[in-house]
């Protein structure tokens, strides 16, 4: 066995089945109190309505059952100042699909993180359940589109190849992308996010259990109205603040799905309004299909034709 230390408050034990992750989550923060992010906070690029303070969380949603998003990924990044919890959404058996923030330390994708753990199949993040797998990654399986920008918010995605195969069971699964020839913009479908990042703004602390909450994917044209044209164009998707709920703090990088004969990960969680989660401002996504090729690129996944 071998033991790598993220700050003195993750233990990790490697071992040749399952990695066996032990987690002090006291020590686990939002992705959005270290300093790369604090700097982004700087930008004076936003909406006029809206504080340049952009959160994630999960606000005014509902429990999910366990198994329920078996895509989802709760990801822990080793960043200088300690642990980053964000969201991710698996797509092989290797790969996950995150945002660029949640692994990159600087502006670009020239900074990736050291290393960090990827916890599968989790109804409840703060014990290891019979259901969860803790595999860790490094530095070497990060990869952030060459494009990403910390201050214009642009191109903010990435993938992570992580150093053991998850093992696929009835909570463990991919979740499917658009095909190649899907030009749909999904304006009007009813979109999911899902995360463990605070679900409500008068207990603000982190989740223990995954939430979610459903509204409708806004057409680009509306998302812009509330937002502005230099942070909303083709490569992003919005998904509805409705009724105060949204994905907001810790929910990074965290999966927007539409239902397509199953669920279809339409959107990366990029970033939401600054006044408060239950807002009712849009929520910002990188919309995944302008992604495809790139994703496949920097992969093992393979998109339908």
């Amino acid at each position: 066995m071998k033991y790598l230390t993220l700050l003195l408050s993750l233990t990790l034990i490697a071992c040749s089945c399952a990695a066996r992750v032990d987690i002090d989550w006291s020590q686990v923060r939002p992705i959005e109190e270290f300093d790369h992010y604090r700097a982004r906070l700087s930008s004076n690029i936003h909406h006029p309505s809206v504080a340049a303070n952009p959160n994630r969380r999960i606000v005014n949603g509902q429990e999910a059952t366990p198994g329920q998003f078996p895509y989802q990924v709760a990801l822990l990044g080793q960043f200088n100042q300690g642990v980053g919890l964000c969201g991710g959404s698996i797509i092989t058996n290797n790969y996950v699909l995150t945002a660029a923030h949640c692994v990159h330390s600087g502006t670009n994708s020239n900074n990736p993180i050291v290393s960090g753990v990827a916890i599968v199949g989790a109804h409840n993040r703060m014990i290891e359940e019979p259901s969860q797998q803790r595999i860790t990654f490094t530095s070497a399986g990060i990869v952030g589109h060459p494009g990403y920008d910390l201050f214009t918010f642009r191109h903010d995605i990435a993938v992570i190849r992580l150093d053991e195969p998850i093992v696929y069971t009835d909570r463990v699964q991919p979740i499917r992308l658009p095909a190649r020839s899907d030009t749909r913009s999904f304006a009007g479908f009813i979109g999911t996010v899902s995360g463990y990042g605070v679900y409500d703004t008068a207990n603000p602390g982190l989740s223990d259990v995954l939430n979610y909450v459903a509204n409708p994917v806004m057409t680009n044209a509306d998302c812009i109205a509330q937002w502005t044209p230099q942070l909303v164009e083709d490569q992003n998707i919005c998904h509805s603040g409705d009724g105060g709920r949204a994905a907001c703090n810790s929910d990074s990088g965290g999966p927007l799905t539409v239902p397509d004969g199953g669920s279809l990960l339409v959107g990366v969680v990029a970033f939401g309004s600054g006044t408060g989660c239950d807002s009712g401002i849009a929520t910002v996504f990188m919309r995944v299909s302008y992604y495809l090729e790139w994703i496949e690129a920097n992969s093992d996944f393979v998109a339908d034709p």
